[in-house]
């Protein structure tokens, strides 16, 4: 018992040592992957009126319709690239979150009416609804990025960093 201590305590580091450890990536490692959800999915699937898990374009087309409502305060039908960015920062949770007012307004008018602001949701819905079922599930919400196998090279994002420096 006495010699398996001595061992151990041979083996573990002292206070002031540094133990760098290095994974060696095998032939059969799953190259890693990030799930996102974009800004204009997370306000889809928000639009999820009875709670089932799956926003349909029927609910996703009323709750367009609310958002836009509420910000065109002036009931003008057309909001302008500002009002447009409020909209954003409140829907989308940033001014600058995609889509862009200048993807949205489709006759290049400055303006933005909810027809064109309908349409473009419209192509956002066909684009998330992979499975083509009429409604959009969390997981078709999900964007999964793989990350590049050399990005865990020796000096990719994931590559261990040398906290001493």
């Amino acid at each position: 018992m006495m010699v398996l201590a001595l061992l151990l305590q041979a083996a573990t580091p002292g206070a002031n040592e540094t133990v760098t450890v290095t994974a060696r990536p095998t032939p059969f490692a799953q190259t890693p992957a990030t799930m996102v959800v974009e800004p204009v999915a997370m306000m889809i699937a928000a639009f999820d009126s009875d709670a089932d898990g799956r926003t349909t374009r029927e609910e996703m087309e009323a709750g367009v319709k609310r958002s836009y409502d509420l910000i065109d305060t002036g009931h003008q039908g057309s909001i302008g690239y500002l009002q447009f960015a409020d909209w954003a920062e409140r829907w989308l949770g940033d001014r600058n979150a995609l889509p862009s007012p200048f993807d949205v307004d489709k006759n290049s008018d400055n303006r933005i009416t909810l027809p064109e602001l309908q349409a473009h949701f419209s192509r956002l819905f066909s684009r998330f609804d992979r499975d083509h079922d009429g409604a959009i599930s969390r997981a078709e919400a999900l964007t999964i990025r793989t990350i590049p196998a050399d990005a865990n090279g020796p000096t990719g994002p994931l590559a261990p960093r040398d906290r001493r420096k």
